[in-house]
């Protein structure tokens, strides 16, 4: 008799962890250029379903910015880095005024900058701050020095280098903390975590799915904590909906023996 004839799965249960730009859809000049497939939301909720709920989004944007891309889809998200978290229970967890309050300010410390050099854009989120020159690859150093400065002014913020972007966050807060705290809670507790992503950002969470006994996958090349790789993000999509045909076939399987 086989462990699913037993109604055990073969497949241990898996928390899903995946990033958004870049690993669910194409980058784009500007963050609201993002073409969002038709068919992400749908497939997005059967994922989400087959995973019994323990499925969630580490992004740089804002839970609000994805749950307006997703609509009416709203799944468990740690936005803006895990300053922002959203549980599966749906509750928002509050931002500390603090924090809110320094990456105002260091958001108002690069308006020289921006306001001199109108291809950078600045994007203030509550709690994060974002600097993207992929519109001006020659201000980089520019733009590094300028958020290094005002960051250095800001007690308790880190700043990370992403895809052509600089991104001040508060330094206890990352992806990785983010999926450590979903997964002190249901659904995700006692599961495998899995953590897509593929960008530096993403390295925080790569590293704690793997210290807690799951795996981080990287999307496509450069140094990474991650022990495995995927090609590009049609082969994320097919990824994601093989495991869950996965999940759905065990399924199936349990209840009919």
């Amino acid at each position: 008799m086989t462990a699913t004839e037993t109604g055990q799965r073969r497949t241990p249960p898996l928390a899903i962890f995946t990033d958004f730009d870049g690993t669910l859809v194409e980058l784009a000049e500007t963050p609201d250029a993002i073409a969002v497939p038709d068919s992400l939301p749908a497939q997005l909720e059967r994922a989400f379903r087959e995973f019994d709920c323990a499925f969630a989004l580490l992004t740089g944007r804002e839970i609000s910015d994805i749950d307006r891309y997703l609509a009416p889809l709203q799944l468990p998200v740690a936005g803006a880095h895990g300053t922002q978290r959203r549980r599966a229970d749906g509750v928002v967890e509050p931002l500390d005024a603090g924090v809110i309050a320094a990456a105002s300010a260091i958001a108002e410390a690069i308006v020289p900058l921006v306001e001199a050099h109108p291809l950078l854009l600045v994007e203030t989120k509550s709690g994060a701050v974002a600097l993207h020159y992929r519109q001006a690859p020659e201000l980089e150093d520019a733009a590094r020095i300028a958020m290094e400065e005002a960051v250095h002014e800001a007690a308790g913020f880190t700043l990370v280098p992403g895809k052509m972007v600089f991104e001040a966050r508060p330094s206890a807060t990352s992806k990785g903390e983010a999926l450590r705290a979903f997964m002190r809670e249901e659904p995700f507790a006692g599961r495998v975590p899995i953590a897509i992503g593929d960008d530096t950002t993403d390295e925080d969470a790569f590293i704690a799915a793997q210290e807690l006994g799951g795996t981080g996958i990287k999307l496509g090349e450069g140094d990474t904590a991650a022990r495995l790789r995927i090609a590009d993000i049609a082969s994320v999509h097919k990824l994601l909906r093989g495991l869950a045909d996965i999940m759905a076939s065990e399924r199936g399987a349990a209840t009919t023996h």
